[in-house]
């Protein structure tokens, strides 16, 4: 179950070490630090889950999702901490988080958690995504075309679940990248292309070419768009 996941949390390792679980999950993952850049990126981003610490420099975890909830946020909450306490487990449900794990914790079990959070916001979507002859379970994490099974890694994966949910449409390297990897676009960096001419590879093992380069304005999945100056069927 694909999904945009922030999560807030000041000790670098443990972070890094959620967000690489996350991320071989097929989430699209974004780490804020402390609670001031915990504020900004919840007013600017579209999450479908925050795994949120409590003790954090600057604003706490519980004023952060405070702020949230008084601005209408409707986001998903995990705090995700090391108070242990019967009442502190209080005052974060009372404050608006919708569960609740107390560190030390198995990945596993915070996966099973993030899963059943995001379905939440997900509730109608359908459990696989298709466009043409290749086919994306969202459950199984699993890729086909044709028939055939792929083997895409999880980024791969990732954007290839992201042009399915956008067929036939003009996507920008900026939007792709922000939604994929859960950043700004890298405009040195050639990562994304990289990724994309894997993807490609690995689609076209099986069939045709699925995913069109547009010139000066990014990737489409679907036929190529006419030349500019024609008009298409």
């Amino acid at each position: 179950m694909a999904g945009r996941v922030l999560v807030v949390e000041d000790d670098a390792s443990l972070a890094q070490s959620i967000v690489d679980g996350l991320s071989d999950e097929g989430f699209t993952v974004a780490h804020a630090a402390d609670g001031d850049a915990a504020r900004e990126a919840l007013r600017a981003g579209d999450w479908d889950l925050v795994i949120l610490d409590w003790w954090l420099p600057g604003p706490d975890g519980l004023a952060v999702l405070k702020d949230h909830r008084r601005e209408g946020g409707t986001t998903p909450v995990l705090f995700l901490t090391a108070r242990d306490a019967v009442s502190d487990r209080v005052r974060g449900l009372d404050g608006g988080a919708d569960d609740y794990l107390c560190k030390p914790f198995a990945f596993e079990e915070l996966l099973a958690r993030a899963r059943a959070l995001v379905r939440r916001v997900r509730p109608v979507e359908a459990l696989t995504l298709s466009y043409r002859d290749v086919r994306v379970d969202l459950v199984e994490q699993k890729a086909e075309r044709a028939g055939h099974p792929l083997d895409p890694t999880a980024k791969e994966l990732a954007l290839l679940i992201f042009f399915l949910r956008h067929p036939d449409e003009v996507l920008s390297r900026t939007r792709i990248y922000g939604s994929v990897w859960g950043e700004d676009y890298d405009f040195i960096s050639n990562t994304l292309e990289v990724h994309i001419k894997e993807l490609r590879r690995t689609l076209e093992a099986r069939g045709p070419r699925l995913i069109q380069t547009v010139r000066g304005r990014g990737y489409l999945l679907g036929d190529p768009p006419p030349p500019a100056g024609e008009e298409g069927p």
